[in-house]
């Protein structure tokens, strides 16, 4: 059973590095504020995830594995709320491609 909790362990960290590495990657090569803000929350914190249950998996101690886990959650709760707050600042400050959006439900509010 050891084998496949590693092998389990071993592809949730290999996945959160690969997402951790999507997150960078899209942080240099997306064109605007808002697309980067994208790829600063979603993958990353998918990668963080899979690299939390992949440690904790790992973890002999549950206490030490349901702290790997609050970090998970607290990383769930805080990366929506940080890109909310950064897409509506770039939205205010005009730096995003307001050009670009589709849908301008902000256009009015002032």
């Amino acid at each position: 059973m050891s084998a496949v909790l590693d092998v389990i362990s071993a592809v949730l960290l290999l996945l959160g590095v690969g997402f951790a590495l999507l997150a960078g990657l899209g942080l240099l090569r997306f064109p605007d504020v808002f697309s980067r803000m994208h790829a600063a929350t979603k993958p990353a914190t998918l990668g963080l995830l899979c690299v939390v249950l992949g440690a904790a998996l790992q973890m002999e101690d549950g206490s030490d594995a349901v702290k790997l886990l609050l970090v998970g959650a607290f990383q769930f709760l805080t990366a929506p709320v940080a890109a909310h707050m950064i897409g509506r600042a770039a939205y205010r400050s005009g730096t995003g491609d307001l050009d670009a959006l589709v849908v301008d439900e902000l256009k009015d509010v002032s």
